[in-house]
């Protein structure tokens, strides 16, 4: 049953005191005098993730080198460890994830394993318009270094509104010329969530391999990538995961997959307990682990252990449910107060929560980067401007209280009573 929300201040407050997360937000450092809305840009730093680096860098101060082989966490295998802790959140095997590189980074070495145009047959990658660019571009050069154009090669689903892709339309797409399927789990612009296992099974169907992004999924909403026949993906952990800026990123590899060879081979996806042997011929791990390239990022693995319990703590089920919660109560207040003259706000985003990821996409079609600038610098509100009209606002379940939600709206509303926008360029 949907929730009949209320617009007071009130209203707010008692979600507040009824919130079940509610003490997770004394486990982070909130900017001071701030209301922080862009976790899905940059999660704000934990004290866990704190102490898992701290204590990182007291290892490197009185160990040296020898931290990569202590008995207990060694650097050695941190990518393992973390991709074992990790898989849950994604419904996977311990060995079939593993915390290494970046996101895109993590994109070709997966691309370039499972993309092997066949000579007039299957020659196509299929992606989308609204994908952020990094993939596109990614996509573009890997068709290229098949001596391929990705003009011809490269299928982009195109939107009729501009947010949104209809899933039908990319299963529709599915045909024999196709050799490979990369899509993100959500877009970025519009918080929209594909249903990835309707369209994971039809690309199963048609025995065309898929991977997803999932940068605006992983620490949000819970995934089953064993369960839907995924066959590899990838996510950043500086997002929902809150593992600070530049966090090494994360790759699922479908244990079906352990015997294909990397497309791009690099040391630390030797076999591990050989891998000291120095011998020239790769033997690469028979696990996510084998995908790795260069040696683990200490320093930027370091947080995500201590961000990765906190969330495992809280439970992936109870975040996804406040999170749904918190982003239905937002396009409420947009509804209700925003919607109409002289304010002229609309929501971007899906309103079916099944359809939904951790954001909402606030529009305004002429004024929307003055309006976010104005957020910023008159009240101290971090959300998040994409071009060309914008904002958008990540209620994130582990720190965001839903008073906060209210009081942005009444911000929005008086930027625009007051005109306050027109002082910025």
């Amino acid at each position: 049953m949907k929730e009949q929300f209320e617009d007071s201040e009130s209203y707010a407050h008692q979600l507040d005191s009824d919130d079940p997360l509610s003490e997770y937000r004394n486990h982070f450092y909130i900017p001071k005098n701030t209301i922080y809305l862009d976790g899905n840009s940059l999660g704000l730093l934990s004290r866990e993730a704190e102490q898992s680096l701290h204590r990182v860098i007291d290892e490197w101060k009185e160990l040296g080198i020898l931290g990569w082989f202590k008995q207990d966490k060694s650097w050695f295998h941190i990518g393992e460890d973390l991709g074992a802790a990790a898989a849950p959140l994604v419904g996977a095997e311990p060995n079939e994830v593993v915390a290494t590189g970046t996101t895109t980074i993590n994109l070709h070495s997966l691309v370039s394993t499972f993309y092997h145009p066949e000579q007039g047959k299957r020659t196509k990658i299929i992606a989308d318009e609204l994908d952020f660019p990094t993939d596109i571009y990614a996509l573009k050069s890997q068709i290229k270094l098949k001596g391929l154009d990705p003009k011809e090669h490269l299928i982009l689903i195109p939107s009729d509104d501009g947010r949104t892709i209809d899933d039908e339309r990319i299963i529709k797409r599915m045909d024999d010329d196709v050799a490979l399927i990369l899509l993100p789990s959500v877009l970025y612009r519009s918080g929209q969530l594909f249903d990835m296992e309707r369209i994971t099974h039809a690309a199963n169907d048609l025995k065309i391999p898929i991977g997803w992004d999932c940068c605006h999924s992983v620490g949000v909403i819970p995934h089953k990538f064993n369960d839907w026949g995924v066959d590899f993906a990838f996510w950043c952990s500086y997002k929902y995961l809150n593992s600070g800026p530049g966090g090494t990123g994360f790759l699922y590899l479908n244990k079906k997959h352990f015997d294909k060879e990397p497309g791009l081979a690099g040391w630390f996806g030797y076999e591990k307990a050989k891998q000291f042997d120095m011998s020239l011929d790769f033997n690469h791990a028979k696990s996510a682990g084998g995908w790795q390239i260069s040696s683990s990022n200490i320093l930027c693995s370091a947080p995500i252990e201590g961000a990765l319990n906190l969330t495992l703590k809280a439970g992936i089920h109870n975040i996804r449910r406040k999170s749904t919660k918190q982003t239905d109560y937002l396009i409420y207040l947009v509804d209700k107060l925003l919607s109409r003259e002289p304010y002229n706000f609309n929501v971007g985003t899906p309103r079916n929560p099944e359809k939904r990821s951790g954001h909402v996409a606030i529009e305004h079609d002429t004024e929307a980067r003055r309006i976010s600038d104005c957020l910023r610098i008159n009240y101290n509100v971090i959300s998040d401007f994409r071009y060309p009209n914008v904002i958008r606002l990540a209620p994130i379940a582990l720190y965001n209280k839903y008073h906060e939600i209210w009081y942005v709206v009444q911000c929005l509303k008086q930027i625009i009573d007051e005109n306050e926008y027109e002082k910025f360029e």
